[in-house]
Order: structure tokens, then sequence, then C-alpha cells
């Protein structure tokens, strides 16, 4: 059962964070390097990785409230949380069985699939139960064994890659410490070096969408989901500290709204509307007041308001 009335509204979103001596998203095939666009010069932030940033502040705040719980989550095998729904339908340790006999296994859901609407219940309890399944969506690995539609839920909120209003030039720094690995070390040295990679400084700008649509045919994402959502935006790196992200920081949440379900405006036409521009007198910017943010409020088409949040 899907906890209350979807969203009726269309939106579209920008995020603008910042870093400073940090790495805001290391690349595990570059040594951990800060992600850069080789072209350009940018830097980037994966979606992956802001939503697990929001989806940690949600646990965080929530702590498993029933409606609440978080499916992506470490440490948490997906089948663990994907059987919960098979014994919905009356089908119990539903993962194990759809590797070790999957010829039982159709059999148990034809069988449980009698109202043809096996999909639809198990979806509807997987949303209700998990707030970023009915935020983002998601891929249900056992689900998707059992030839079942609900195994890939379209989740109504989207992000995009984030990436720098400036390029950025990540440093390379040398630290030592005291602690040494082994013994036949200890006897030879006093310390052993290593590196960190840092971007001096980086603003950043995401872009993202919340669809009425997906969330009134799909997950049931509400009003009050939604609200969540805008909070662990503003504090999604509140909670979530580590000395090699350095000073992270989102400074800015500027929120277009529809009025209606499918909107009033393509989403490229209002991202336009949001200039980030250095200031005249800075050449490299190192602190978020380097730069001037405006919103083209003449040009914003009818039916569409918005806000900013800091």
């Amino acid at each position: 059962m899907i906890m209350s009335e979807p969203i009726q509204n269309r939106y579209e979103f920008v995020i603008l964070f910042d870093v400073e001596n940090g790495n805001p998203n290391g690349d595990p095939d570059a040594d951990n390097m800060p992600r850069i666009d080789p072209e350009t010069g940018l830097g980037l932030v994966t979606d992956v990785c802001l939503k697990r940033k929001i989806r940690n502040y949600v646990e965080t705040v929530k702590e498993d409230e029933p409606g609440f719980r978080i499916y992506i989550k470490k440490r948490v095998p997906l089948n663990r949380s994907d059987n919960e729904a098979f014994e919905k339908v009356g089908i119990e340790n539903a993962a194990e069985l759809a590797v070790k006999d999957k010829k039982k296994f159709n059999q148990l859901l034809k069988e449980a699939n009698k109202n043809n609407d096996i999909d639809r219940v198990i979806r509807d309890y997987m949303c209700s139960k998990f707030y970023d399944i009915r935020t983002f969506g998601a891929v249900m690995t056992t689900m998707v064994k059992g030839a079942l539609n609900c195994g890939q839920v379209r989740g109504p909120v989207q992000l995009g890659f984030a990436h720098s209003v400036d390029p950025v030039i990540p440093r390379e720094v040398s630290i030592t410490r005291v602690a040494i690995t082994t013994e036949a070390d200890a006897a030879n040295k006093s310390n052993e070096m290593g590196k960190k990679y840092i971007v001096p400084y980086g603003l950043y700008r995401c872009e993202g969408y919340v669809s009425a649509n997906l969330a009134r045919k799909t997950t049931g994402f509400s009003e009050a989901d939604l609200q969540l959502f805008w909070d662990a935006v503003i504090n999604m790196f509140e909670h979530d500290r580590s000395a090699a992200r350095g000073q992270m920081a989102v400074r800015k949440l500027i929120i277009f709204k529809h009025s209606s379900e499918l909107g009033d405006a393509p989403a490229h036409k209002l991202f336009d509307l949001i200039e980030v521009n250095k200031n005249d007198n800075v050449t490299v910017p190192r602190s978020y007041s380097d730069y001037t943010v405006t919103v083209n409020e003449s040009d914003l088409p009818t039916g569409v308001s918005y806000e900013q949040r800091d």
C-alpha cells in the first residue's frame, strides 16, 4: 500500500555545491584522483555519489522508521530485502530458490499470480517500505531473475552528473605517517610516505528532475517524500564529513515548480535561466563569494514558479 497521495506537480532543480581542499568524488580507475572531463578540464561528480549522500541523510534522520528504510545499503544484500516482498505473496526464500531451483520458483510465481497482479503487489510493497525506491527507483535483482516487470522501477527523481563551473586542477599532496605497516619496515624507517589528491576549490552545478507522472504511475512519491528530499539535498554533506573530502557545502538549491503534472515548459529552458559567473576581479576562484548567481526571472515561462534555498 502506497503511504499517501503522490505529488501533483512537476519540478526541475539545480544544486550548487562547492569543495575546498578536498576530493569530491574520486575515480577508482585513475588512482582515486578527482574526476575530470579531459576535454574541458571541468570537474565531475557522478549522480551515484550524490544519491549515496542523500540516502545516508535519510537513513540518519529517519533511522529505519517504517516507510523510510533504505534499499541500496552498505553490507545489506539486495536479495534479503527482495525476499520480504515475495513473502507478501506467499513465496519463502525467493532469492535462494530463484538461483537453485528456477523451475520451482517460476511455478510458485505462476500460482501466486492467479489474478495477474503480482507485479503490482510486489512493486507497491517495495515502494511503500523503501524511501530510495520511491524516490530514485531500483533494479531488484531477484525480481529480474523471476522475469517480473516490477524488478525494474523507474523513480520520479533523477539527477545528472555535476560539473564544475570552471576548470579545476587537482593537486597531489604528499603526506607522511608515523605508524609503520610491518615489523620489518619498523627496523629500517621511522615513517612512511603517502599521497592524497585534492581540488583546491571548485563550485559544482548539478541539474535534476522530479516527474509527478512517474510518481503517480509507479512509486507513489508524495509531498512529504519531496520535502524530505529537499532537506536531504541541502544537508547531504553535513553528516558525511571526511578528511579526504575536505570542506564541502551545498550553497544553493534552486527549485522550479510547474503548475501541472506534465509541466509547462521544457527543462532546458528553465536551466538556461540560471547563470553562474565569476566576479569581474576574480582570476582564480577560491571561494563561493568569488561567484555571482542570477536567475533571469523576466523570462520565467507562464505556469512555472521558482524558489531558492540556501
